[in-house]
């Protein structure tokens, strides 16, 4: 079976970009592309959290509902939502109204504060954890590394929920501490020409 799908360019991408349209832009501009902003750091991670044990097409679709109920993911503003706000997101039919998912993005946020007091941002603490490349498996056969697994311990101890080792890999992929695009896909060349050209904080 072929790792990858052809795009209306008739160049070809990533298989699982292939399941539905939409998957496409968010393949071909985002995906692996490295993220140095912190807000866009911690919305990256929280959607990842909603996404587990659901498929990435729901959360893809709702990530307008997601940024509207979460104050865009301005974690200095979540980390101030009370009970009152949880109920309200709980009746949201426009997120994923799971309340420990919805506790733990609110957990996250004072997490996220500290962690910024104390690393100075959340850029310089992820991007710590970016593994040699060369130490990488093939494209997308892993769904864990050891990278993965000590930053999700780190983030654990440091207070964080619904952050898993799987769920931690799958967030590297998607902020570019990684580029797990498949050899012949033709963003890998763009994700590592912007890897190359980008400043670790």
């Amino acid at each position: 079976m072929s790792a990858t799908v052809d795009g209306v360019d008739g160049k070809p991408r990533c298989q699982w970009c292939g399941t539905v349209a939409e998957f496409f832009p968010y393949h071909d501009n985002e995906w692996g592309f490295p993220v140095s902003d912190d807000i866009r750091l911690f919305e990256k991670i929280c959607l990842e959290s909603f996404q587990s044990g659901l498929s990435w097409r729901t959360i893809l679709a709702k990530r307008e509902n997601f940024r509207s109920a979460f104050h865009r993911f301005d974690f200095n503003k979540v980390a101030r939502f009370t009970e009152h706000d949880v109920t309200r997101l709980l009746n949201d039919k426009g997120i994923v109204r799971h309340r420990g998912k919805i506790e733990a993005v609110i957990n996250n946020a004072k997490q996220a504060r500290e962690l910024v007091k104390q690393e100075g941002s959340l850029a310089a603490y992820f991007w710590r954890f970016e593994p040699d490349a060369s130490q990488l498996a093939e494209p997308q056969t892993a769904s864990t590394s050891a990278e993965s697994i000590a930053l999700s311990k780190d983030l654990k101890k440091r207070g964080w929920k619904f952050v898993g080792p799987t769920t931690v890999y799958a967030f590297m992929q998607a902020m570019g501490l990684i580029n797990d695009h498949v050899t012949d896909c033709v963003i890998r060349s763009k994700v590592e020409q912007a890897r190359k050209q980008f400043k670790r904080p």
